[in-house]
């Protein structure tokens, strides 16, 4: 947010000092011998030449709007298989929605997204170099108004003030406009308002791509609310066959009432659990919509997430694919225009104070310092990288152990089929080993949900430098 502010305040500056450059236009005719009322004339042309600069500024922004988009391309093709979407997905049915078209549709109709998409075009419309000629007629302007107030009477220069309707106008005040708009186009010469600009838009484009990514956790943490819903109905299909049992039993006299009652408040506590995540997956999905753009009902059916492939997980090459994320983490980027910032700002000092002087030592320091933080950040990011790196790794074998638990369970699923033709088992036991079976099927959907969030999130990481 420091860059939006520095925009905030430049505008403010050039909006401030727009008038004081009209006051000096008249001031330049009046010292030619104009009259104040030719002078008047001036600001229909400067208006004008506003309107062509604004009828040429939108093109300028389409063009880089284009630049950036074809860049948008590019860096989207370089994203790792395993998590990738097709390149020209299936339509969703109306009221489902699959993972290969979730980023597209969120991009497409997201509103939040639009505004933002919006404000990086109105970013791109500004014409630098036009901004810098404006600038410099803005200075030489104040500067001959200046002029004009030292050289001619106070009488002459009240009446050519009071006909541009700044009547009041002291040298004083002009001289600070004239500092604060030099100030400005200082920076505009050394680039600083340039990077600035530049920090907006990688700042804008990754709340972009974290709106995104957070609807890609979303659909996957919805996918696996609705398994855990299959399972806590499997569960309580279990608990009712045991409170069948156990009512026949009480019945018998084989237990007591205080038993029975427990069976049935545990029943009642599952109940109102599945309740509770219905709700939950009610309102997440009327999030997902939202974040979609589809109506939103809280009913939308999703699809399954692609699966992680071996293949997938060998291409990742941690050191190589961390100095790309490097490149592209806004993270980082400011982090390095907050160095250059403290850099600059340690230059004036060592050109204004020279020796021991206090202000120099002191200047020093917080240069030291601001070095030192950088270092810290890209340590920071470098470990993260490496720990979403190993998370990938460590998914995949957690996957490969539920696999094998779950081929164990079918074995003795298996088994227990053969026992209950043979009438060695009841029923009761038949159905708890394929309820096992399916305990087990959801825990290997549930790692594979697991690894499929990390690698898309170092997908993210690769292709924006984005560290979810």
């Amino acid at each position: 947010m420091k860059q939006m502010r520095r925009i905030i305040a430049l505008g403010l500056t050039l909006s401030l000092c727009c008038g004081l450059f009209v006051t000096a236009a008249f001031a330049e005719e009046a010292a030619a011998g104009e009259t104040a009322a030719a002078a008047a004339e001036e600001p229909a042309a400067q208006g004008t030449a506003d309107t062509e600069q604004a009828e040429t500024a939108p093109a300028a922004g389409e063009a880089q709007a284009a630049e950036s988009g074809a860049e948008g391309e590019t860096a989207a093709a370089e994203t790792p298989d395993a998590a990738e979407t097709p390149d020209v997905a299936e339509p969703d049915a109306a009221g489902t929605l699959s993972f290969a078209n979730l980023e597209s549709r969120v991009r497409e109709n997201n509103l939040t997204i639009q505004a933002l998409n919006e404000s990086i075009a109105s970013v791109n419309a500004i014409d630098f170099e036009k901004m810098e000629k404006n600038m410099r007629d803005k200075l030489n302007g104040i500067a001959s108004m200046k002029f004009m107030m030292l050289t001619k009477p106070e009488e002459y220069t009240d009446a050519v003030l009071s006909a541009i309707g700044m009547k009041g106008a002291t040298f004083s005040s002009l001289q600070s406009s004239y500092t604060s708009l030099k100030s400005a186009f200082d920076d505009l010469i050394d680039g600083k308002t340039q990077r600035t600009y530049d920090g907006v838009v990688r700042q804008l484009n990754n709340a972009e791509d974290q709106m995104v990514m957070a609807a890609e956790n979303l659909y996957v943490a919805l996918l696996e609310m609705n398994s855990s819903h299959a399972e806590l109905q499997r569960q309580l299909a279990s608990v009712d066959r045991t409170l069948q049992e156990m009512e026949l039993r009480y019945s018998m006299g084989q237990i007591s009432a205080l038993t029975l009652q427990q069976v049935k408040s545990g029943r009642a506590s599952l109940v109102s659990g599945i309740a509770t995540l219905e709700r939950n997956i009610g309102d997440y999905t009327a999030q997902l919509e939202q974040l979609v753009g589809a109506e939103i009902t809280g009913s939308l059916t999703l699809g399954a997430v692609p699966q992680v492939t071996d293949d997938q997980i060998a291409a990742m090459d941690a050191e190589k694919d961390l100095e790309t994320a490097r490149e592209k983490s806004y993270e980082m980027f400011d982090a390095r225009l907050t160095l250059t910032e403290a850099e600059e700002a340690w230059d004036d000092v060592r050109d204004q104070y020279r020796g021991s002087n206090y202000m120099r030592v002191s200047g020093e320091h917080t240069w030291k310092a601001a070095q030192y933080t950088y270092q810290a950040a890209v340590q920071s990011y470098e470990l993260k990288f490496h720990t979403m790196f190993s998370a990938v790794a460590d998914y995949r074998q957690t996957l490969a152990a539920k696999e094998t638990a779950l081929e164990l369970e079918r074995a003795n699923c298996q088994a227990s089929e053969l026992k209950y033709q043979q009438g060695t088992i009841s029923q009761n036991a038949l159905l708890d080993a394929r309820d096992k079976v399916a305990a087990a099927e959801k825990d290997v959907e549930t790692a594979q949900h697991n690894l499929f969030t990390a690698y898309r999130a170092y997908c993210w990481a690769v292709n924006t430098g984005i560290l979810n």
